[in-house]
Formats: C-alpha cells, structure tokens, sequence
C-alpha cells in the first residue's frame, strides 16, 4: 500500500485527510470520534472570545435526488468557553500525539493575537490556522473575510502570528475576493508557513416566499451566510490552481478545502498541488466513517499508478492549468454516439439544436422538414439506425452527429443519460500545434469579420 502520510510545513499526519474548522470540530469528544475512525487531522472550531449564536442556522439545497449539494450557515466561531477548549485540545494532544491538531484562531488585536497563540500552543497544539475566511457576522465587526479582502490588513496580522508562535502558521483565506493571488502573495510576505482555502462564499440560500423572508429564517429576517458543499467545488479547484501555478506562492503547502466528498475529489486537490485536503459538508452529512472509503480510495488509485506516496500525485496536473491563450488551437475532438447503448432519448439533439451548433441530426426526416427544425448544413447521408439498447424508446432512431460541423463542446456528451453512450473522440488534424498567444507574437491574431469590417461595408454604402 502507498504512503499516505503528509508533512504540512512541519505538522505530521497519518494521512492528509482533516476535518475542517466547522461543527464536526467543535469538541474533543468529536475529534477523537474522528481520529479513532481514521481522520489524519483536524482543524478546531475557531477559537477567539465566544460569541452567541442565532437560530436557525443553516440551509441546503438539492439538486435532483441528491440532497444538500449546497450548504449555507451563519453560524459563528466557537461559543463555549476559550479554557474548556483548551482543555479537551490538551486532552485530545495526549490520547493521539501522532495526529494533527491544529487550531483556527480569530481575535481583533496584536494582544489577542500574541495571548490565544501563546495559549493554544500550551494546550499542545501542532499549528494554527488564522480564520481570515469568515464571511458572515464576525467580518462585520471586522475580522474574518474582511481581513482577506485587505492584503496589507492581512500581511500585518499574520506577520504578528508568526512573530508570536512557535508552531506552524497557516493562513485560511476567502473566496470572495476579485483575485485569490493578491491575499496569497501577502501570506508569503508576511512570512506564514502554509495556506488553506477556500472558506464558504458569500451567499443568501433563497427566500420563503410565504413569509417573505431569506433563508434560513431567524424569526422575521436573515442574513448572508457562508456557502460550501459538493456545489462549490469547482470555484475552489480554480482558486487552488490559481496559487499552485504561481511561482513564489506555491513554495508554500496548501491545504485545500471546498466540496470534497470523497477519495477522487482529494486525489483531485492533491493533483493539484495540495498537501492536505480539509473536508466539513460531507462529514456533516454522512458523518466521520467515510474517511474509511477515502482512505481506501486513495491507497487503490495510488497502487493503480504506480505511487509509492501520496507525495509522488502531489502537483502532478497543476502544469497542466493554463491560461486560455495558451491552449492548442488545433486539437479536435467530435461526439460519438453509440449506437449499442442509445436509448433514444433525444436529449443530445435537443441540447445540440437550442444550446449549441446543429450538428446531431434525426434520421428520417427531409431536406425540408430538417430545415425547418433548424438546421442550415445538412449531410449527404444520415444512417437510419433503430434504437436496440435495452430500455431504449420503442421504434427511436439513434441520432447521427455530423462531424464536419461538430466543433466538440461536449454539451451532447453532458446532458446524456446513458453513462458512456457518448464520447467525445479525437480527430487527426493537419493544423500544426498552435496557441491564441502564438497568433499574437506573429502578428497573426486577426480573425475576418470584426468591427472594421462593418467600418469597410457601411463606407460602401
């Protein structure tokens, strides 16, 4: 079996899976439910001077069947007693002194800041992780997100973290910002230790249209919260990308948080760049034992490759996150559809023919009637093939794509119910290897029919 254990600018884990800093990190009776089950680390709910919190407090929303693909909150930071966390961290430390326990901190002053450091690595903690992240109440009294969106703010407290601690500084930043690179070149200025992101994005989940109130309600109002779950995935691969192509911040380790449900989407964050990968919806919905699977997972998909560690995926796609002028212009793949697993749905055709470029075909019908539909390129021949897969739509024919008018969106190939039904299939092209930004340095970047264009035709006029 590979190698699962991580070393996190310093911070050892058995493994890098952690449980984020949320509710399933609010005790120590839950971190060692946690550890017990298999967790490698885990991050603390944010300890500062205790808040109050509101009720309700959280909100979903489904998507088809599946249920809590988005999960909102407005909760706050910790709310019970700084000395009773304290406590259980110290406890916790002593059962499990192989495990990660890291503590996510948020205070207003140098002070605080010196004091709570101070005080959490007397309770034993391994590193802290600073909550710039928050983008609900506490960035109204002026820290949490709020830090984020100000890199000098943020440069500034996090150099007094580091100037405090003994231990690991990590720095956990926000989404909701205009660009995720400017917060982390100031973590690596103020000379932190590690990045962790996303935190939740800025959201209000939807409105009770009964009583005319966002949700969740809290008595008569409400207010944004913080999204995360499966939903907001994609937002925060980007956001890891984006840190892990830069060349000076990605000398830093990043732990990456933001939907990860399972093995493949840490194996997905690791491949990106990421050392560690922080989970909360997927724990908070089916709770600590899919670790179990994850950890499974990984170690299968690891063997499968050939990897010795999980330090050996670590970073192996971001060199392949690129900018879009830095793409290749000739590469091209069209739709194929099989005509063993078609069910005649119809889906592909009607995505194709209102949402992309007409290129999927019904057989059957005229010259006239296919004009009509709204096609304006009609093939020579389009094969009359019966739909024969099982389950399929009695007397369907399976649609034809034509591929010289396929430009492979991949649109057909989404919205298919069938797994594997169609693929997208790499074409032979004589266009040699060439990029928008290759156009630029020859001079070649002009595309017919631009604005000048409608200039030259009015002036003929």
């Amino acid at each position: 079996m590979a190698d699962l254990s991580i070393d996190f600018a310093g911070i050892k884990s058995p493994n890098p899976f952690w449980l984020a800093s949320a509710p399933p990190t609010n005790t120590g009776d839950q971190v060692m439910r946690a550890f017990d089950a298999g967790w490698g680390g885990a991050v603390w709910k944010t300890l500062g001077n205790p808040i109050v919190n509101v009720s309700s407090r959280f909100g979903g929303i489904d998507y088809g069947n599946t249920r809590m693909m988005g999960l909102n909150n407005i909760e706050l930071i910790t709310d019970r007693p700084l000395e009773v966390n304290l406590r259980e961290i110290r406890e916790v430390k002593r059962r499990y002194p192989n495990h990660a326990v890291i503590t996510s901190l948020m205070v207003e002053t140098k002070e605080e800041w010196k004091e709570i450091i101070q005080r959490a690595e007397e309770a034993g903690s391994d590193g802290h992780e600073l909550n710039f992240g928050c983008p609900h109440g506490m960035c109204e009294r002026g820290m949490g997100s709020a830090v984020s969106s100000e890199p000098k703010v943020l440069r500034e407290i996090a150099r007094w973290a580091v100037e405090f601690a003994t231990k690991p500084v990590i720095v956990k930043l926000s989404p909701n910002v205009t660009d995720i690179v400017e917060p982390g070149e100031a973590v690596l200025e103020s000379g932190a230790h590690g990045i962790s992101l996303i935190n939740t994005i800025k959201s209000i989940m939807g409105i009770d249209l009964d009583r005319m109130v966002p949700l969740p309600r809290v008595g008569d109002a409400s207010t944004n919260g913080g999204y995360c779950g499966p939903a907001v995935k994609p937002v925060a691969l980007h956001m890891v990308g984006e840190l892990t192509r830069h060349p000076y911040v990605a000398k830093l380790p990043i732990s990456g948080i933001g939907g990860i449900s399972n093995w493949r989407d840490a194996a997905e964050f690791i491949a990106l760049g990421c050392t560690s990968v922080q989970v909360c919806t997927a724990v908070m919905h089916y709770g600590y034992r899919i670790v179990e699977d994850m950890i499974e997972g990984l170690n299968d998909f690891l063997d499968s490759k050939g990897l010795k560690s999980v330090l050996e995926l670590r970073g192996q796609a971001a060199q392949q996150y690129k900018n879009w002028g830095d793409l290749d212009l000739g590469y091209r793949v069209v739709a194929d559809i099989s005509t063993d697993k078609c069910i005649g749905c119809q889906l592909c055709y009607t995505a194709c023919m209102d949402g992309a470029h007409q290129c999927i075909h019904l057989p059957g019908r005229t010259e006239e009637q296919a004009r009509k539909a709204g096609h304006t390129h009609i093939p020579k021949l389009i094969p009359d093939r019966a739909v024969t897969a099982k389950g399929g739509t009695p007397g369907a024919r399976v649609p034809f794509v034509d591929e010289e008018e396929c430009i492979g969106c991949n649109l057909c190939q989404l919205v298919c119910p069938v797994s594997g039904c169609i693929t997208m299939k790499e074409v032979s092209s004589d266009k040699p290897h060439e990029t928008w930004n290759d156009r630029v340095q020859r001079g070649a970047d002009f595309v017919p029919g631009g604005l000048h264009v409608t200039e030259i035709e009015r002036a003929k006029r």
